[in-house]
C-alpha cells in the first residue's frame, strides 16, 4: 500500500485523520497562499489544495520516492463574497467577528489528492453553510483573549471555545474544522487508501 502524505502541519487535519484510523507521515508545502484580488472562493482553494499537493509531489519525486500519494487542503471563511483569511491581529479578529455576528457565512475547503508516480489526480470543493449567533462587543473580546481566533480563517474554531458563536450549521462540520472526512475517504479510496472501517 502506498504512504499517505499529508501536504499540512494543521493540528485539525493531522486529529481528523487520525479519527478515521489512517495512517500517514506530514509534510508541508511552503507555496504562496495570498489571497489574490477578486478571487472567487471555490477557484481560490481548489488552486491552493493542488498547488499544495503538486508541490510536495514534486519535492518528494525529485529525492527518489514515488510511492505514496499526497493529500492537500485549504479551507477559507466566505461572506458575502469575500473571503476571510486569517486575522493578523486581534483588531482584525474583532473585525471579522463583529462582521459574522448574527448573520450565515460559507466555509470553502478545496481537497486534492495526487498520486505520486501517477499522473493522477482528484481535487473536490466541498461549502458548509454557518451561523454565528448575535455577539455582544464584550463577548467577541473576551474570546479573542482566549487567542484562539488568531490562527483561525474567520477568526473563530468551531472545534474548540468557537463552538459556543455558532448557532446552526448546514452542511459537513467536519468541513468546517478544515477536512470534509466523508468525501475526503471517498477520494482517499480511489487510490487504495483505507479508513479503520475499510
Amino acid at each position: 500500500m502506498k504512504q499517505l502524505i499529508l501536504a499540512s502541519q494543521s493540528p485539525r487535519r493531522k486529529m481528523l485523520l487520525n479519527q478515521i484510523g489512517v495512517s500517514f507521515k506530514t509534510y508541508p508545502s511552503d507555496i504562496d497562499e495570498s489571497i489574490m484580488e477578486n478571487a472567487e472562493p471555490e477557484d481560490y482553494v481548489r488552486s491552493i489544495s493542488e498547488r499544495k499537493a503538486l508541490s510536495v509531489k514534486e519535492y518528494l519525486c525529485l529525492n527518489g520516492c514515488n510511492s505514496f500519494v499526497v493529500l492537500a487542503a485549504d479551507t477559507v471563511v466566505v461572506l458575502e463574497g469575500m473571503i476571510l483569511g486569517k486575522p493578523d491581529d486581534e483588531n482584525q479578529a474583532f473585525d471579522m467577528l463583529k462582521k459574522l455576528s448574527g448573520n450565515w457565512h460559507d466555509v470553502i475547503t478545496g481537497v486534492s489528492v495526487v498520486d505520486g508516480d501517477e499522473e493522477r489526480k482528484l481535487t473536490n470543493v466541498e461549502t458548509t453553510r454557518v451561523k454565528i449567533r448575535k455577539l455582544t462587543s464584550d463577548e467577541i473580546r473576551r474570546y479573542i483573549e482566549t487567542r484562539e481566533p488568531l490562527d483561525k480563517a474567520g477568526a473563530y474554531g468551531i472545534q474548540g471555545i468557537g463552538g459556543l458563536l455558532v448557532e446552526k450549521i448546514d452542511g459537513c462540520y467536519y468541513n468546517v474544522v478544515g477536512l470534509p472526512l466523508y468525501s475526503v475517504s471517498l477520494m482517499l479510496s480511489q487510490f487504495g487508501i483505507k479508513t479503520v472501517l475499510d
